[in-house]
């Protein structure tokens, strides 16, 4: 059965001439421990201090809210990958900066969002951060958990971390927080993505 499709008159074009800005998603993926977190809010900090709008969708605040009917099978990561793009296109159509920062860590999840939400609007980002430095920086426990036995399915312990073989970005999980938004930015305003202007 086919469903159908309101077409709303507004759109993302308008919304993106009303902003002053174009929507785009920066994907940040890697290992928990990586520094997704804090490199996605250092990010967003600086883009919302230029005057765009923007927003960030952290896999554990999406865990303990939209996704808190989710598991860790197969099924329910993948489950927990599709809202999250989906979400991140509506705020796409919104003109929108988003940034999204979870492990994400089957190649054909981030294809699925990458698909979902546009190829010429995702941004890939990985943070790549070695297991042991994600280890030690293991403020939630969970590697320690994992190895106890306490947690299962656990990214980079039990459960394989593929990692990115077609990035857009690479960043060194060991360069400081603001060098890494600096990396972001060099690459934004080299495809001058950031910095285009909107006309009508």
């Amino acid at each position: 059965m086919s469903i159908y499709k309101f077409n709303y008159p507004i759109t993302r074009k308008s919304r993106e001439v009303f902003l002053k800005q174009k929507g785009f998603v920066i994907w940040i993926t890697g290992l928990s421990g990586a520094g997704k977190s804090t490199l996605a809010s250092e990010l967003e900090k600086k883009i919302f201090a230029l005057g765009k709008l923007t927003y960030v969708l952290d896999g554990d605040n999406v865990r303990s809210s939209l996704n808190n009917d989710l598991g860790f099978s197969n099924s329910d990561r993948f489950e927990n990958i599709r809202r999250v793009a989906e979400v991140s296109k509506i705020l796409l159509d919104l003109g929108v900066i988003v940034i999204v920062a979870v492990i994400s860590p089957e190649k054909i999840q981030r294809d699925f969002a990458r698909k979902t939400i546009s190829k010429n609007k995702f941004i890939e980002v990985y943070l790549e951060t070695s297991l042991e430095l994600c280890q030690k920086r293991d403020q939630k426990k969970l590697y320690e958990k994992a190895k106890n036995g306490t947690i299962s399915n656990m990214t980079g312990i039990s459960n394989l971390y593929e990692t990115p073989t077609d990035p857009n970005i690479v960043i060194k999980g060991t360069l400081k927080t603001e060098n890494q938004v600096q990396v972001i930015f060099n690459y934004l305003s080299r495809n001058k993505i950031f910095y285009t202007k909107v006309s009508r």
